[in-house]
């Protein structure tokens, strides 16, 4: 295969892994690395640099537009950076003492957990989450745009949500995904954040823990220029139109492709790791 052909492969590939990652929180990371490890062959390491630049990018993409729709909630993710940039630094830090089969199926069995979670629905409206004293506190509860007008929320289980970030921190710097999938998890399930605004939120955050984990990845060598320039153009065109159609999608469609996507790559993750193909 042809550089200009391998480039262009990357791009399409890339630009796909960013809209999706755009409308569901995942950041885009979560594709790229199965796609380069499993399809390209590219050394897990470089896939992992590769994909926080990317990540980042994602998050610029997609960022800007939810902020100013209306989205996120900037109070939450400023609050839950603290966790996840201390927890991408030891993430990065772990990454560069494991080997490649291990990383691999780590990577397969959180996608596989997050699958399943994400899988289970639950009901969004606004009185069903009751008023917590400290995300009162700290100013957490809010609103987001929907056809009818703005719709209240509460935010509940604050430490808990803090301490999963710790974790979606690690995973990032560990497997260079961004973690969205386990941040979206935290917000929809822990802190009991609207679908729409934990994505959101999400997008928001992962540019900040990725940057905490690129920086090892970079020093070690591990960003290719030639790989990641393709790659973060792809993501980055992807993210910012995936943004625009998120106002009218479907949270219930949203769950679905999410918890799809996530286990068709577990699956693929979980064989490439056990069989040492990586």
């Amino acid at each position: 295969m042809s550089i200009l052909l391998f480039t262009a492969f990357l791009f399409v590939g890339s630009f796909g892994a960013g809209f999706l990652g755009s409308l569901t929180g995942l950041g885009g990371g979560i594709v790229i690395i199965p796609l380069l490890t499993v399809v390209f062959g590219v050394d897990i390491r470089y896939a992992i640099g590769a994909s926080l630049v990317s990540v980042i990018a994602t998050s610029s993409g997609a960022a800007a537009a939810y902020v100013k729709e209306g989205f996120s909630n900037i109070r939450i993710g400023m609050f839950l950076e603290i966790a996840t940039t201390v927890g991408a630094l030891f993430g990065a830090f772990l990454a560069l003492r494991l080997s490649t089969p291990v990383i691999a199926l780590i990577f397969g069995l959180v996608l596989l957990h997050s699958a399943y979670v994400s899988s289970r629905h639950r009901d969004e409206s606004p009185g069903k989450v009751k008023q917590d004293k400290l995300a009162t506190r700290l100013g957490m509860n809010g609103t987001y745009p929907a056809r009818g007008g703005l719709v209240p929320y509460n935010v509940t289980s604050v430490p808990s949500g803090f301490g999963l970030m710790f974790l979606a921190g690690g995973i990032s710097g560990l497997l260079g995904i961004g973690s969205g999938a386990v941040k979206v998890l935290a917000m929809d399930q822990a802190m009991r954040l609207p679908f729409k605004v934990s994505t959101a939120t999400s997008n928001f955050m992962i540019g900040v823990t990725a940057a905490a984990s690129a920086g090892i990845y970079l020093r070690q060598g591990y960003i290719d220029p030639g790989l990641t320039m393709p790659v973060m153009l792809g993501v980055l065109l992807g993210s910012s139109l995936g943004a625009k159609h998120l106002f009218d999608a479907e949270t219930k469609k949203l769950r679905v492709i999410f918890g799809v996507v996530l286990f068709v790559l577990a699956l693929e993750m979980i064989h490439t790791g056990v069989k040492g193909l990586i």
